[in-house]
């Protein structure tokens, strides 16, 4: 009898475990556990589409996380979305000529911002890098997969 019940108790124990495990996996993946950047400082971009960019979606250069989304706002006069960004202070980036672009992770993947720095360093040297409250005034917005295969469908329809 005391052999049976240790069992069941070891059994329990490890499915508990188990249980806990994944659902701790299952946070960390979705990105539901809260922000992953923990300290830096705020900047902005203006988009004309946002696409399905979402709140915590990560901001990259070259690939490498820099920071994360952690605002998405409809400017009610110029009917655009600001979106403010959290990057990371260990990160500098330079102030001139850089751009941030709404980009797709794979082919149906969500979207994320890639911000490539620029490289004019003849005008303010006194402003050489992005600082709190910087705008970033070069922006592409995201391109929508079902609108190009509309215009695609369109195109082929007048003239095939």
């Amino acid at each position: 009898m005391n052999k049976k019940r240790y069992v069941d108790l070891s059994v329990g124990c490890f499915m508990l475990f188990g249980l806990l495990a994944l659902s701790i996996m299952a946070v960390k993946v979705s990105g539901l556990g809260g922000s992953t950047v923990n300290s830096g400082y705020l900047v902005t971009a203006e988009f004309t589409e946002v696409g399905s960019l979402k709140v915590r979606a990560p901001v990259t250069i070259a690939g490498v996380k820099i920071g994360e989304v952690t605002r998405i706002e409809l400017q009610p006069e110029q009917l655009n979305a600001k979106v403010t960004m959290l990057l990371r202070n260990d990160k500098p980036i330079p102030y001139a000529d850089t751009a941030a672009r709404i980009l797709t992770q794979g082919l149906l993947g969500s979207n994320y911002i890639s911000i490539v720095p620029g490289f004019d360093d003849s005008e303010n040297q006194d402003h050489a890098y992005l600082r709190a409250g910087d705008v970033i005034a070069k922006t592409q917005e995201a391109i929508i997969l079902e609108n190009l295969i509309g215009q695609l469908l369109f195109n082929i329809k007048n003239h095939g």
